[in-house]
């Protein structure tokens, strides 16, 4: 028996109806009478190529429609859905209300397996509207979301199967097994036509929507419509300010629960309206007192108090169980309290590589950036859209960052961007130029800014995350920015007047052992796929690349080639290629190119700077100079990043999306559609890489960061990088190896107050009293990265940073040295080092030096844990609530024998691999294995061969050059002095030469002395004694 409930209607009308009906699907092209399937009760057969795959891509999330509207894609193709009734629950009531079944239905679909509870009531309402549906669709009723479904209803509507009709109440209990039955069978008929199975009533009654159905969503959580209230949020003004009802909107959302986050969507717009990550905040409660509604449910994260309305006590109770038993379930990880007060959990066996300088970073990035499918994330301090990325430039502009970025963009990958919006006044990176050059790239290349200096009142503190996501698999965590000045190798070059013809000579790898060479920045040039090209000088000369490995094939246009030939390579072109000399010479060590002759470059137009000497300026030129190249050396930049891949990646992954959807909704004009919500993929596919970086190894992997309420919208801060960093340290037991930016620690308290410098010093102390051998290495910048000429004392800000960097290092009893000297006088010098590194050149016949910028964030302890990421040593970094930050550290699971304290030694072989390459590279013993420095602790190269080398190279660049920072410069009339003295190098430059060849590798000691009589910090009445201390801090 059915449930007759149709309209009646007159013969005749039925005729007509039948008439045109016939007539639409006799005039139907039959190769489109297959509409997302015919009647789903064949097996699908993987082998057979005519069904095709089984999936709904990941960027479907980007495309959600209305959820009416008739072409949704809801469910996976060719793929039936099995519906099985699995039990019934009987609600009695005391009242005169009649007994409630509630049904429990288990649907399958693909991997897909989710139960949804129905009253037999909810079947009633369900058929009424599917026959209202059936006769409707008979009716030509011209408007285009009708006409559209009538022409895509590929067939008759058929008699629909039937419901009971009998009243649950005069069902005995012994007959529930045969109504349960009836329902299945009814399910199951239905859902085997396409007509009805894909109307957005079945779609509700199921519990489903153009969200449930994608793999790298993860399992198909509970859904359905609710109704929400406005506000909520942890923001300052975005919260209403009065507590009455009338200040609260009420609106009607369809809810996805997933693994690891809830949201919300529109169901007319279908747009997604927000998102809430799962955290170890994340609670659920019911009842009037908790929501001050009837009927109410209080979701709370560390973002946001959500309260949705249900249609009773018992729905909202079933709705808070059903979430809670799904996220237990699925998420579970993302309720815990991590280790060191992470946001993340330790991830095992992940795929991880570091990288020692640019190059190798920068080429890995293009290549990961260039297998993109789906999404690519990116968040600098500072991004440069012009950069290239693979260095010297023989494919054109194939790899400038702006290029690859607009190549994805075309292909359909969605790029997301985040920069931090600078006060303009203190800071020259011109954020508003890159974002205005990448939106105008591509529709699909999103950009924001944040933060709004004024609406957020944060003026001081900076978004200082480098962070390159590709498809949410693989992460590239670390210090170094997408920009201009960052691209160097382990040459360290000061000069680029000019670049290539290219004399490849062999490659002397020396004592690189397998695992070392695998995991360290390439040092070949990979020419698999790179085309060499012929590139012209303005005199005709032909200047052949020759690259490691075949040649390739010419390519079909080169504008360099074109520029030359009309003489057109003005300062705005590609690479502004300066022929005005062919004299810089390069200090030659072994290069993985090659040694450079002739008139390529390395670095063009903005890239080639020296910001002690001057900033950056008109960054909209990117391609014009902006020092002279020929007079002033640059300023190489030594710095450390890394990869990771699957669950990690997740997680850097997640970081970024919370902070994009808290932007979006913090700022209004990104509240629109076009910067849509970023939804975590789930930690269940993680593994499923489509890429993989090659040299990665495996380790333990957990993600830290710096974060808080004005840059992530959380309710507590989080400083996980700063417990990290001292439970390394104080859990270290042989050395540990620091190279940082800034070294601005040993808290007073009342300025600075991380503990980092405190930590070292305990340790020392620690080491000293059990009579154990301990080193600490410490290489930080000679001069802090702030405009301003030292020989005149450098600019104010230049001295502040000075000061808090002496007084953590040797200056006052809160010292590091101050605290160690109290117990161990002068013995502090067999546990700790400071130094600094720096270079030579020749230049147009000159001899010049110039400091190496040491840029990393780097902290190896042990050879088996190791962190990387973007946070200086300074309270700016480490406490949480200022700079926003990420960093990894990396513990090792694969072993290398190696050397401890003159002991065999287990070693990690990413950690060790990573300090054999900065040894390496800052002792110059690249090319050269004649020195054994695998024990780090040993007297013998703590002393003869770490310290010597450091005090040698310091004591030859005094004296060919009289560089600064100088110990013998206590006070400013020492330093006018010192400046007015000959220097050797322009005195005797043969002399100077050979003074020169005995300099080995980079390092030099850091000047303890240095202006020690002066007073620092900032002056009364200059602009940098207005602003407060925590900035230089």
């Amino acid at each position: 028996m059915s449930l007759k409930t149709e309209p009646t209607i007159s013969t005749s009308a039925l005729q007509k109806i039948a008439a045109d009906m016939s007539n639409l699907i006799d005039n139907l092209d039959t190769r489109e009478l297959h509409f997302e399937g015919e009647e789903l009760d064949y097996d699908v057969s993987p082998r057979d190529p005519k069904i095709q795959e089984v999936y709904i891509p990941f960027s479907a999330i980007y495309k959600t429609q209305g959820f009416k509207e008739p072409n949704v894609q809801t469910y996976l193709s060719g793929c039936p859905i099995k519906a099985q009734v699995l039990e019934v629950e009987r609600f009695t009531s005391t009242s005169r209300v009649r007994s409630i079944n509630l049904y429990t239905i288990e649907l399958t679909h693909g991997e897909f397996k989710w139960q949804v509870k129905r009253k037999f009531k909810h079947f009633q309402e369900f058929h009424r509207e599917l026959l209202t549906y059936k006769a409707l669709i008979r009716i030509p009723i011209p408007t285009r979301r009708h006409t559209f479904r009538r022409q895509n209803v590929k067939e008759e509507p058929r008699e629909m199967p039937s419901l009971p009709r009998s009243s649950e109440n005069t069902i005995k209990e012994e007959q529930f097994f045969g109504r349960r039955k009836q329902l299945e069978d009814y399910l199951t008929k239905l859902l085997k036509m396409p007509m009805y199975r894909n109307y957005h009533a079945t779609a509700e009654f199921l519990g489903i929507s153009q969200l449930s159905f994608i793999h790298d969503l993860g399992p198909k959580g509970i859904e359905g419509m609710i109704m929400k209230r406005s506000g909520g949020h942890r923001i300052p003004g975005l919260n209403c300010c009065g507590q009455g009802r009338a200040c609260y909107r009420w609106s009607k959302r369809w809810l996805i629960v997933k693994d690891s986050f809830l949201l919300y969507m529109k169901p007319d717009s279908g747009a997604i309206a927000f998102v809430l990550l799962v955290d170890k905040e994340f609670r659920i409660k019911v009842g009037k007192k908790e929501t001050e509604i009837k009927y109410g449910l209080r979701i709370d994260n560390l973002s946001r108090t959500l309260i949705l309305k249900c249609n009773s006590y018992r729905h909202a109770r079933w709705w808070a169980g059903a979430i809670e038993e799904f996220i237990q379930k699925h998420g579970t990880n993302f309720l815990k309290e991590h280790r060191f007060g992470s946001y993340a959990a330790i991830q095992e066996n992940t795929l991880a590589k570091w990288y020692v300088n640019a190059r190798g970073y920068f080429e890995d990035v293009a290549n990961a950036m260039e297998e993109a499918e789906e999404e690519i994330f990116i968040t600098d301090w500072w991004l440069s859209p012009e950069i290239f990325l693979k260095r010297p430039v023989v494919e054109g502009n194939r790899w400038r960052l702006d290029c690859i970025l607009k190549r994805k963009a075309q292909e359909g990958v969605r790029i997301f961007i985040m920069l931090y919006k600078e006060v303009e006044l203190a800071l020259g990176i011109n954020s508003e130029y890159s974002k205005r050059t990448l939106v105008r790239l591509h529709p699909n290349i999103k950009v924001m800014r944040h933060p709004d200096h004024v609406s957020s009142s944060v003026y001081l503190w900076a978004h200082h995350e480098k962070l390159v996501i590709i498809d949410q698999s693989v992460a590239f965590v670390g210090g170094i920015d997408l920009a201009y000045g960052r691209w160097d190798d382990n040459e360290h070059r000061l000069t680029d007047v000019g670049s290539v013809k290219r004399v490849t000579t062999g490659l002397s790898l020396g004592s690189f052992t397998a695992e070392t060479t695998e995991s360290m920045e390439s040092l070949s040039l990979k020419n698999k796929n790179e085309s060499t090209k012929n590139l012209k000088s303005v005199s005709d000369m032909d200047s052949k690349l020759k690259g490691i490995g075949k040649p390739g094939k010419l390519a079909k246009f080169s504008l360099y080639r074109q520029l030359h030939r009309h003489h057109l390579h003005s300062s705005d072109s590609v690479s502004s290629i300066d022929s005005a000399s062919n004299m810089g010479s390069i200090r030659s060590l072994q290069t993985g190119v090659g040694e450079l002759h002739g008139e390529t470059r390395f670095w063009h137009g903005k890239d080639y700077c020296n910001f002690v000497f001057k900033d950056w300026v008109q960054l909209d030129k990117p391609f014009a100079d902006f020092i002279d190249r020929h007079s002033t050396p640059r300023m190489p930049w030594h710095d450390i990043a890394s990869v990771v891949h699957g669950k990690a990646a997740r997680d850097v992954a997640r970081h970024f999306i919370q902070r994009w959807n808290f932007t979006k909704i913090m700022k209004s004009k990104y509240r629109s559609l076009s910067y849509p919500f970023l939804l975590p993929k789930s930690h269940m596919t993680a593994h499923e890489l489509k890429y993989q970086v090659p040299g990665s190894v495996h380790a333990n992997v957990q993600l830290l960061r710096s974060a808080d309420d004005w840059s992530a919208g959380i309710k507590y801060h989080e400083e996980s990088i700063h417990t990290a960093y001292v439970h390394v340290i104080e859990n270290s037991k042989h050395y540990i190896y620091i190279e940082n930016q800034f070294f601005i620690s040993c808290a007073d308290d009342k300025i600075v107050f991380n503990k980092i410098g405190d930590a070292i010093a305990q340790r020392i102390l620690r080491a000293h009293r059990a009579n154990q051998r301990y080193r600490v290495y410490v290489v930080i910048p000679l001069l802090p990265g702030f405009e301003g000429d030292i020989s005149t004392g450098g600019g104010n800000a230049l001295q502040a940073i000075m000061h808090f960097n002496y007084r953590t290092m040797c200056r006052g009893e809160n010292s590091i040295l101050g605290q160690l000297k109290t117990e161990l006088g002068n013995q502090w010098i067999n546990y700790i080092s400071f130094c600094g590194l720096r270079t030579h050149a020749e230049l147009e016949g000159q001899l010049v030096t110039e400091l190496i910028y040491v840029h990393s964030k780097l902290l190896i302890a042990d050879d088996n844990t190791v962190i990387i990421g973007s946070a200086n040593i300074n309270d700016r970094s480490m406490l949480g609530k200022r700079d926003s930050e990420m960093a990894v550290i990396v513990q090792d699971t694969e072993r290398v024998p190696s050397v401890m304290d003159g002991e065999e030694y287990q070693a990690g072989r990413f950690a060790q691999g990573l300090r054999l390459q900065c040894f390496r590279i800052v002792l110059g013993y690249l090319s050269d294995p004649s020195e054994d420095i695998r024990d780090p602790v040993s007297d013998k190269f703590f002393k003869e061969v770490w310290v010597s080398t450091a005090a040698r190279n310091a004591t030859i660049y005094d004296k060919v050059f009289r560089c600064l920072p100088n110990d013998e410069v206590h006070n400013l009339i020492q330093l006018r002095d010192f400046i007015t003295k000959p220097i050797l190098a322009k005195e005797d430059p043969i002399r100077a030469e050979e003074e020169l060849k005995k300099i080995r590798g980079f390092l030099v000691q850091f000047p303890f002395y240095f202006l020690s009589e002066e007073s620092l910090l900032p002056s009364v009445g200059t602009k940098e004694a207005i602003v407060p201390m925590e900035v230089w801090t």
